[in-house]
């Protein structure tokens, strides 16, 4: 099932380390099957606050986004966006094909009445 990882990461004065970091980071993805979705695109916000920058990068699986992540290729360039670039970054799993948010509804709903 695929996986995600996924940043908001905050405004940053552009800097060179940042720009070494996004020269290098397709080559970390590579081996793991991941790949940008969503990239310096400008988003929008239909609730609340969300200021910043959106990152989104699919994996074939969740084990591989965790395999890259901790991969020695992925963290000897993270600081360099670390440094200059505050955020939140997760790692989440998508949801099968086949996803019905109506049975997690009738789980819930049938949890709430087993108390």
């Amino acid at each position: 099932m695929s996986a995600y990882a996924i940043a908001h990461l905050q405004e940053a004065a552009p800097h060179p380390e940042t720009a070494l970091y996004m020269e290098r980071i397709t080559e970390t993805l590579a081996p793991y099957g991941g790949r940008f979705l969503v990239h310096g695109a400008r988003h929008e916000v239909k609730e609340g606050s969300w200021p910043g920058h959106v990152v989104v990068i699919g994996f074939p699986s969740l084990d591989r986004a965790r395999a890259w992540w901790d991969s020695p290729a992925y963290q000897e360039i993270a600081p360099l966006r670390a440094r200059h670039i505050e955020g939140d970054i997760v790692l989440a799993p998508g949801v099968a094909e086949d996803y019905d948010p109506a049975a997690t509804a009738r789980e819930m709903r049938r949890a709430m009445t087993d108390r």
